[in-house]
């Protein structure tokens, strides 16, 4: 995946240098709508191999929340300014210097925080083979995984069981049939919010 990681890390440097305004603008409004914390929240996720590597975003939540790794919508620790950013996922803009320090994918599975890849039994395995990504096919299928949770009656249990398995047979799905146009018809699905095509989601 030589042209894949490439691609991805001139992709992110140009992102970084067209978007810069916008991280000056999200910065600006962070300090004033939600100060008292860092700008940036970092967080030690599971990375390519099962190597642990720590992910920046745009911190979206109240300081010391304690809450579980499993985020729902409208809980009280996300912000109201924090729930627009991750509505528009512009929170995770940051990653995108994971991607040019080599940590992290444009596409590839989410990473998880540390205890999901334990779970990763047999071939499910496999996916750790992977970079994790800013974007992929089973992130575009639950775009809205948030809303989703927020409708049963136990959001962490309906994660664990329903909505961790399927992403992990996506992202096997994914690995496997990996194309470089794939990916760029994934990250332009992503920008234009379409969904992708069921045949990539078996």
């Amino acid at each position: 995946m030589f042209v894949k990681e490439v691609f991805d890390r001139l992709a992110a440097l140009v992102g970084l240098f067209v978007l810069w305004p916008v991280f000056l603008v999200v910065a600006l409004l962070i300090r004033i709508k939600m100060p008292g914390g860092p700008v940036i929240f970092k967080q030690k996720r599971v990375g390519k191999d099962g190597r642990l590597f720590t992910m920046c975003k745009f911190r979206s939540m109240t300081v010391g929340h304690g809450g579980s790794s499993v985020s729902v919508a409208g809980e009280s620790r996300i912000t109201p300014l924090g729930a627009v950013l991750r509505k528009y996922k512009i929170d995770e803009l940051p990653e995108l210097w994971n991607v040019v320090t080599g940590k992290m994918s444009l596409v590839g599975p989410r990473p998880d925080v540390p205890g999901y890849a334990d779970c990763l039994k047999g071939e499910s395995r496999e996916v750790l083979k992977l970079k994790p990504g800013i974007t992929g096919p089973a992130s575009l299928k639950y775009r809205n995984e948030e809303e989703l949770l927020a409708t049963v009656d136990d959001p962490k249990r309906y994660n664990d069981e329903v909505i961790f398995p399927d992403k992990v047979r996506i992202n096997l799905n994914y690995l496997r049939n990996w194309s470089f146009w794939l990916d760029v018809k994934i990250i332009i699905y992503t920008v234009i919010g379409k969904d992708l095509e069921e045949e990539y989601l078996r």
